[in-house]
Parts: structure tokens; C-alpha cells; sequence
């Protein structure tokens, strides 16, 4: 069983650029069709100072600086036991290429079901550019099966 002491932790701060080239090869990756994601022209058409990052970008670049992993090696849990669970987005700002953002992320909860066969770690994240203004939030359930 996790230790819930891990309740609360919170890792090191992530900063990473938001790439042009790298947001087209995730839109183009995830099938998105959507020109805002795909030409500057478009995006700055619709309203955008560049390219929109698409809705699940900042889980997938966060991944990169493998901040989840490290904690998740941390907590003494194996990696070939997750799952991904869910996640969810709220964007209180359009993140942009061009950017440069910090995420900073928390356990918020973790509990299990079936006796302990499954545990679920609730890991929220906030997202703010480089003013320091909250761009975005978003929440990973990892599921860690027993």
C-alpha cells in the first residue's frame, strides 16, 4: 500500500518553452485538424497571439521532464503497475507557442478500492506563465494496480 504520507507532497517546479514545431507535431500526432493548432495564420485569425497549445499538450510535455516518474519512484511504486486513470483541464488563459511556463504539481489524494487491488493517486497541477499568472490547472488519477 502507497503511504498516504505522500498526501500533500510536492514536487520541483517544471519550466519548459512551448515550441512551435513541437505543438504542430503533437496536433499532427493526435489527429487534430483544427488549423489554430496547425498554422500561425489561422491561430492569430482566431484570436491567438501563435499557436494554441491543443487541450491535453501541457500533461504530455510535463511528462517529458519526468517529475511524475521521479515522485512516483519516490513513493516506491513500480511503473509497470500504473495505469492512466483520467485527467482534466481548466484553462484560465490561452498558453501559447512561444511561452515559456512553470508547472508545479501536488498529490492531492490517495485511496484505494477492491481491498487494495487498485490504489488511485490524485495528482493536481498548476500551470502559470512567465508573469506568474495561472494559465491553467490540470489533474492526473494515476491507477496503481496490486
Amino acid at each position: 500500500m502507497i503511504d498516504k504520507k505522500w498526501i500533500g507532497y510536492t514536487g520541483p517546479e517544471v519550466r519548459f518553452d512551448i515550441e512551435r514545431g513541437r505543438l504542430k507535431f503533437f496536433a499532427q500526432a493526435i489527429g487534430e485538424s483544427n488549423p489554430i493548432y496547425l498554422d500561425q495564420g489561422a491561430a492569430q485569425a482566431a484570436g491567438y497571439r501563435d499557436l494554441p497549445v491543443p487541450p491535453t499538450f501541457l500533461l504530455a510535455a510535463d511528462l517529458d521532464s519526468n517529475e511524475l516518474f521521479s515522485t512516483l519512484a519516490k513513493m516506491g511504486v513500480s511503473l509497470g503497475k500504473i495505469l492512466h486513470g483520467e485527467q482534466g483541464y481548466t484553462y484560465y488563459q490561452p498558453v501559447c507557442a512561444g511561452e515559456t511556463v512553470t508547472v508545479c504539481s501536488r498529490i492531492s489524494d490517495i485511496y484505494d478500492k477492491k481491498g487494495g487491488a487498485l490504489e488511485f493517486i490524485i495528482r493536481d497541477s498548476s500551470v502559470t506563465n512567465a508573469s506568474g499568472e495561472l494559465a491553467a490547472e490540470f489533474r492526473s488519477v494515476i491507477v496503481v494496480r496490486n
